[in-house]
């Protein structure tokens, strides 16, 4: 896709198996998977639990709250219209120790991203597909 709405990153392969992930965020939300049995939160995506080897799985929206657990700050233009340089990160979300993602933080000025750095997810659409992203938490109130 060109023009004015192409995506500004390459976009995943939506499966059957992802599709909570990629087009979860349509309702602002970001959909992570859960195991009923023993409650724990599953990412990346899987068939069974890697806790308790349990199979009734399902995607529930989370906070969308995290903090940055390691970051590192890309310079090499790897991919034509991506504007370098720009954060890579992996966030922990709130919800429980260990549930990480990778992602990128666009809207926080390279200089202010740190160990700890609170976060709070919002998404870029494209064609049905709503990436996950982070910027710096607002306050709260």
């Amino acid at each position: 896709m060109d023009g004015p709405n192409a995506p500004r990153r390459p976009l995943p392969n939506v499966t059957e198996m992802n599709q909570h992930f990629w087009r979860g965020g349509a309702d602002g939300r970001l959909h992570i998977l859960r195991c009923a049995d023993c409650e724990r939160w599953i990412h990346p995506y899987a068939a069974r639990c890697p806790a308790c080897g349990g199979s009734r799985i399902a995607a529930q929206p989370v906070s969308g709250r995290g903090a940055v657990v390691g970051f590192t700050v890309n310079h090499q233009p790897w991919t034509a219209g991506v504007e370098v340089p720009y954060v890579v990160a992996v966030v922990e979300l709130e919800e429980q120790a260990d549930l990480r993602l990778m992602t990128n933080l666009p809207d926080t000025p390279i200089e202010a991203v740190r160990l700890g750095l609170p976060v709070e997810v919002y998404f870029e659409a494209c064609g049905g597909i709503f990436v996950p992203l982070f910027r710096t938490a607002k306050a709260a109130a």
